[in-house]
């Protein structure tokens, strides 16, 4: 069953939205939940819509007012969307974030957004929170989201809400209906406090308006008849606007996590899902590590399947003007190149089509063998997965946004998926590329014969989607909000020559050298990422004369390979696996064909990983200030003066 744009639910905010679903889908199910393997219990979206109703009932007999932010600190769960739909329907703004949250996030987000109403996920956040009763004056009431092991000590729990607004709606409260009356597109629908890659949170506001301009513009092609698996952190604008989709849609919402993902894929079998690529990164290197166990004969067969399905893609991408275009070309050379690869599809079409059934649809089958597309977002894919996975069939499209923008400003559509960019920007969207110093547009520029195309600098948009500003926080929203409305993103890019936009790494996070040297460290790293024996990297060298790079070892491709020890921090102390890492690192860096400057000079083994909520974000970004001031004085000793160093050799 195919959907269309004129089939899903577009409404003026996103209460109404929840409402129509309900009347237009009533039974179908909206949202299902894993209890074991092979066993999902799903609510429809009636049901979710009246418990909603019911909670929001309840949270205004609590006090809760219109537009009044109200917190929601937990993660992927039935209750968290049923937590939503009360905040919505009672008209106030939900404040999310993840069950991780740090004890500094926790002050700084109540306080600064005014909380006197927080849903809660566990007893652990809510003990969490008791402890820091005395730094939270505005704080009245907490919520929690799952069954208590113990009897509570403060707090009601969500069951309790929904019973108290029941009871009101069954004795003829009409508040709810009145609230939602009197929501307006500019009113807010979330208030997110950004992760906090560069310091401390600001919180966007989004409004309705922002997240409804989203539903008509995304390309995506999802009906009732669709399932959707939910990974990634809710309380983030990217998966929270494809759930949004999936039920403005009538599509069915799976929540799995890290731990069951792989059996979820193949038992859910989703059509559709909101990714990291991280979690790409993760299956390529599980892909290649099976093949390379397997018997000889299989492993012949996926390389000749892969090797078919690689030249195969490539033909039939460049014959669509789907290749990636940094440079102008002639268009007689063009066409005949086009003649070519025609003709290379005809020579390859039979014995693809054979490898592509008999070996990569098994592959694929790992990835759930229904899925249609996926977008990943959050971080830039690497090349080399992104290819890997087009190559082989799945179709792996990457989007490109902010939280500011609510958030998809970019995507790869189906039809045209240009590896290595993020696509055209979606409609209503306008794209500038602007000299970060000089301010000078690149992009679009009537005055140049290609219009300003491969010229790099930093991306600005103005459309629907973009933020409000900062709550309460009017310096730093005129820092990236001009009085026209044009948002500058901070990431830098490009459009290349068919018109698609591809992302370069951040202004803020370039390196300059102590020779006047500006370096990106996010394609240095996503190609150290690339090695099997590099699980996570950072690279490092502002104001110095070379780059480092801080490493986190895959202890599990040292063991298959020989090495006995057991931790991180023994691999650390390893010299065998220090040559070995160098090596890797050396030949990641001529075969990344990096300019001399760009090479990663020293290295440090760290013996343990990157954590999320420490050094990393939900999406697995780099928290780069917290990492540096944890490893000071390693960072230091990295660049110290060798005494007796030979002189560095020529590259």
């Amino acid at each position: 069953m195919k959907s269309s744009p004129s089939k899903r639910i577009i409404a003026p905010h996103l209460a109404g939205l929840y409402r129509l679903a309900a009347e237009r889908y009533e039974s179908l199910p909206a949202f299902a939940t894993r209890k074991k393997t092979r066993e999902w219990e799903p609510i429809s979206f009636r049901e979710l819509y009246e418990r909603g109703r019911a909670l929001a009932a309840g949270l205004i007999e609590m006090g809760v007012e219109a537009r009044e932010p109200v917190g929601l600190f937990g993660d992927n769960r039935l209750e968290w969307m049923i937590a939503d739909y009360g905040i919505q329907l009672c008209g106030a703004v939900n404040t999310p974030r993840g069950s991780d949250v740090t004890d500094d996030d926790l002050i700084h987000i109540i306080n600064q957004a005014g909380i006197h109403v927080a849903f809660v996920e566990t007893e652990a956040l809510l003990d969490q929170i008791h402890r820091l009763r005395g730094v939270l004056p505005e704080l009245r009431e907490l919520i929690l989201l799952r069954p208590p092991q113990k009897a509570l000590s403060e707090g009601v729990l969500l069951e309790e809400v929904i019973r108290l607004g029941a009871e009101k709606l069954e004795g003829g409260d009409t508040r709810v209906a009145e609230r939602m009356e009197g929501i307006r597109p500019e009113d807010l629908f979330a208030l997110i406090y950004t992760s906090g890659t560069t310091g401390k949170p600001k919180g966007v506001m989004l409004t309705h308006a922002n997240v409804m301009s989203q539903l008509e513009a995304i390309p995506l092609d999802l009906s009732c008849a669709d399932r959707v698996l939910s990974i990634l952190p809710i309380w983030h604008i990217f998966e929270r606007t494809f759930e949004i989709y999936a039920i403005s849609s009538g599509a069915c919402n799976y929540y799995t996590g890290p731990r069951t993902l792989a059996e979820d894929l193949e038992q859910v079998e989703p059509t559709f899902m909101g990714s990291a690529p991280r979690l790409w990164e993760t299956l390529h290197h599980r892909i290649l590590a099976g093949v390379q166990k397997a018997h000889p004969v299989r492993r012949g067969l996926f390389r000749i399947a892969y090797f078919l399905g690689h030249h195969y893609h490539e033909s039939w991408f460049f014959l669509r003007d789907q290749d990636l275009q940094l440079h102008p070309s002639r268009k007689g050379i063009r066409l005949l190149r086009k003649g070519l690869h025609a003709m290379r599809m005809v020579l390859l079409l039979p014995w693809y089509g054979f490898f592509n059934a008999a070996v990569l649809e098994t592959v694929r089958r790992r990835a759930g063998g229904s899925l249609k597309y996926t977008i990943s977002g959050g971080g830039a894919l690497p090349m080399e997965i992104d290819r890997f996975f087009n190559y082989i069939g799945i179709p792996v499209l990457e989007g490109y946004g902010l939280t500011e923008t609510a958030p998809v400003l970019a995507v790869r559509a189906e039809k045209r998926p240009v590896c290595g960019t993020v696509g055209p920007v979606i409609p209503g969207t306008e794209l500038r590329v602007v000299d970060p110093d000089t301010g000078k547009t690149l992009y679009p520029d009537p005055t140049d014969p290609h219009g300003g195309r491969a010229r790099r600098g930093e991306i600005r948009v103005r459309g629907p989607q973009v933020m409000k500003g900062y709550y309460r926080e009017p310096e730093l929203t005129r820092k990236v909000l001009d009085d026209d409305g044009w948002f500058h993103t901070g990431d830098l890019g490009m459009v290349t020559f068919n018109d698609a936009l591809k992302i370069l790494g951040r202004c803020k996070s370039t390196i300059v050298l102590s020779n006047g040297e500006n370096v990106e460290p996010e394609p240095i790293e996503m190609r150290l990422c690339q090695s099997a024996y590099i699980d996570q990297c950072m690279v490092l060298g502002q104001n110095r004369k070379f780059l480092a790079a801080l490493v986190v070892p895959r202890l599990e491709a040292f063991g298959a390979d020989g090495f006995k020890e057991k931790t991180l921090a023994d691999l650390a102390e390893s010299e065998r696996a220090k040559t070995l890492l160098q090596k890797e690192i050396r030949m990641a860096m001529a075969e990344g064909h990096f300019k001399r400057y760009e090479y990663v000079r020293e290295f440090l083994m760290l013996s343990e990983p990157f954590a999320v909520g420490e050094e990393l974000t939900n999406l697995f970004k780099l928290k780069r200030h917290v990492i540096e001031a944890k490893y000071d004085r390693e960072i230091s000793e990295l660049f110290a003066p060798r005494t007796g160093a030979a002189p560095e050799k020529k590259s």
